[in-house]
């Protein structure tokens, strides 16, 4: 396993096991299975409804704890957002069985930003999160909150994949001594990525499949990944792409996939900012 440095001199695996849109009931062997594959980075959040199922797998794993990687979300907190954070870390916590986090991330940049920001740094300083960051910033976002608070984040969790590879806006986070890592590394399958013609021809080189281009293609990146499964195959599967390299003309090459514009959904989108902002979770 390779690792990433965060600003703060905590080691983060450079790929890792996500559990988004994995139902709960399916949840629990999912993450079983990875940590049985390798995997030590375990990625989750409370707006996914499947904390609980998590921290059963690692309890039952038998895997030290000092080994595992663990990250999870705060969703939007209503006002005090400061006080509210820290109720919803503590739940998270109790949920996942665990006296501490490694990785905290605000999952939105909405709602009061700050005031979440300000209890995350007290988690921080307290050690109960090791590390803390953000998802879903965009740069302008990501740049106020590193100018205006104490703690850079370590950690911005955003949509990178082939289509919307967020080249340029790496070298800012780069500059500012902030990680990338990626979601949708797979970019769920759309615009036909796992059939892809450039792909599969540069797969076919090394006896590996699109997806493990792909993830070779992040990580070589300096891109923190952390793809999906249910199925214990391709979990391994995944895993096993650190016997290859791409070269530049590959990686270039890839560098022509990408279309600039997100296939999900846009933050700067009003609509988008009105139906996250008003979303609140249960329990």
């Amino acid at each position: 396993m390779q690792n990433v440095t965060l600003n703060n001199g905590v080691e983060m695996p450079i790929i890792g096991f996500g559990v988004y849109q994995i139902p709960a009931d399916q949840t629990e062997q999912a993450v079983s299975e990875a940590l049985a594959a390798g995997y030590r980075l375990l990625d989750t959040a409370a707006a996914y409804g499947n904390e609980e199922a998590v921290g059963r797998a690692i309890k039952n794993s038998g895997v030290p704890r000092q080994e595992l990687f663990v990250t999870t979300k705060l969703w939007i907190q209503d006002a005090p957002a400061q006080d509210n954070t820290k109720r919803a870390f503590e739940t998270s916590l109790n949920k996942l069985g665990l006296d501490y986090l490694d990785l905290y991330l605000m999952h939105q940049p909405f709602g009061d930003v700050y005031g979440q920001w300000r209890a995350m740094e007290e988690l921080n300083r307290e050690g109960r999160a090791k590390a803390i960051g953000v998802a879903n910033f965009y740069p302008d976002r990501l740049l106020d909150l590193v100018i205006n608070s104490e703690i850079t984040p370590q950690v911005n969790q955003i949509e990178t994949h082939p289509f919307f590879q967020r080249a340029a806006y790496q070298e800012l986070m780069r500059e500012s001594n902030v990680q990338i890592q990626s979601w949708g590394g797979f970019a769920e399958g759309k615009n036909d990525l796992f059939t892809n013609p450039l792909l599969a021809e540069i797969g076919k080189e090394y006896g590996k499949s699109v997806a493990q281009v792909v993830l070779r293609w992040l990580t070589q990146r300096g891109v923190v990944a952390i793809p999906k499964s249910v199925r214990a195959e391709r979990m391994a599967e995944n895993f096993d792409i650190f016997d290859f390299e791409l070269t530049d003309d590959q990686m270039a090459a890839i560098a022509t996939l990408d279309t600039g514009t997100s296939l999900f959904f846009d933050h700067h989108d009003p609509e988008i900012v009105a139906w996250l902002s008003k979303r609140r979770l249960d329990g």
